[in-house]
């Protein structure tokens, strides 16, 4: 049974107060994950614990999120977003409870890797942006994509610092129930998103389509295939760098604070990024506009890691990185509205979401790995410029169009 079955929608939603609420849960759900590269030293110098172990909960936390991530989907165009949201902010707020107590590996990799990835795929901002885009005309997704997306980059700018000082001023176990009981507020904000997941047939829905159909039509479109597998390199760039980016800059030399500022720069700069990219995505080509991100991240970071390290150098890359940061998802979400319509979006941009987690688990899992055989984080800078290239030239020919059941509409 869904929420339009429990709360009928007699009239349209209040699109301010939807925008309003779900900024708010993107800011929520977003913060504590991007702060956790904050708890990599506290956490493995107080159990002993090698890099790669740490490493590898936060692999693991992006691969559930992502794998979870199109079943959350689904669960939010069957049953509704409110149900959605509240459940993964309650499986959120528990990960983060266990971790603050875990004493071994394995109840790390549980509680910060399975339980918190799950509790991200429910409650994330994918799933906020969904909802936008079935109470939005299809002329403002684009640039309320962008709005949703920079209010994930806001919690980043918020949650990096506070996390930061956090940990300095109570410690890493009291900070992480801090950020857990900081989750609860998300059922209550999602309230407002409740109603009829199914977008009426006049936001360009289409001829009706069961989930199988939507999903068959997908994968055999070339366009989603590619959009897929460029995400993924979206993925494992933003993971390593959120995740070892901190201890980087300290083994350089730099005082560790540099970490936490540059991290929130990101996240700052993400903000306008993300709005500039939803506005360039309404107006431009958004497959193309997708390729001069990527190359112009492999460019920015091929830079970072040859130039002599300096705090100016750290503030410039991390300058950089922010424009470009999250900027990709406008366009990538757009896109998949573009080509099926908003009806199934949640399950469908889920999908491509999947891929950018497993080039999450990658980046940040191989940044541990190859570390404690290397000393260095050379070899996983080097494989994220190539990767960049290769989601230049994997974007590029994306054909941003409707599927032939869409633009049949359309010329009716």
């Amino acid at each position: 049974m869904s929420d339009d079955t429990l709360y009928p929608v007699k009239s349209g939603p209040n699109v301010p107060l939807v925008i309003v609420c779900g900024c708010v849960i993107a800011l929520l759900s977003f913060g504590p994950r991007s702060a956790m590269g904050f708890f990599f030293q506290p956490m493995t110098e107080a159990h002993d614990w090698s890099r790669e172990i740490f490493a590898l909960a936060i692999a693991i936390q992006n691969l559930i999120w992502g794998a979870a991530q199109p079943v959350a989907g689904m669960m939010a165009d069957r049953y509704g977003t409110w149900k959605t949201l509240s459940l993964g902010a309650v499986l959120y707020a528990i990960g983060l409870l266990l971790m603050a107590n875990a004493e071994t590996p394995m109840a790390l990799h549980l509680s910060g890797g399975v339980l918190i990835g799950l509790g991200i795929a429910f409650s994330s901002f994918s799933l906020v942006i969904a909802a936008f885009g079935r109470v939005v005309t299809p002329e403002q997704r684009s640039i309320a994509f962008g709005i949703g997306t920079a209010s994930g980059s806001l919690g980043q700018f918020v949650f990096a610092p506070l996390g930061n000082s956090l940990i300095e001023g109570i410690g890493w176990q009291e900070t992480l129930i801090v950020f857990s009981g900081l989750l609860m507020a998300i059922p209550l904000l999602a309230i407002a998103l409740k109603g009829r997941p199914h977008a009426p047939a006049s936001m360009g829905l289409g001829p009706d389509q069961s989930l199988t159909q939507a999903m068959a039509e997908a994968f055999g479109t070339r366009s989603f295939i590619l959009l897929t597998l460029g995400f993924f390199v979206c993925g494992f760039h933003v993971a390593f760098i959120t995740v070892h980016l901190p201890p980087y800059i300290a083994d350089l030399g730099l005082d560790p604070s540099w970490g936490a500022i540059a991290i929130a720069l990101i996240g700052l700069c993400n903000i306008v990024g993300s709005l500039i990219s939803g506005y360039i995505g309404g107006r431009y080509s958004k497959s193309h506009f997708l390729s001069l991100i990527y190359f112009l991240r492999a460019i920015a970071i091929t830079i970072f890691i040859l130039v002599p390290a300096s705090p100016l150098t750290v503030l410039l890359f991390a300058g950089a990185m922010g424009f470009l940061w999250l900027s990709t998802v406008p366009p990538t979400s757009g896109l998949v509205a573009v080509m099926f319509g908003p009806r199934y979006m949640a399950t469908l941009f889920g999908f491509v979401f999947f891929s950018h987690q497993i080039g999450s688990f990658l980046g940040v899992w191989l940044g541990g790995y190859l570390y404690d055989r290397t000393g260095s984080y050379d070899a996983v800078w080097w494989m994220g410029i190539a990767l960049g290239l290769f989601a230049a030239v994997v974007h590029w020919p994306i054909k941003e169009q409707p599927v032939a059941r869409l633009a049949g509409q359309a010329a009716e």
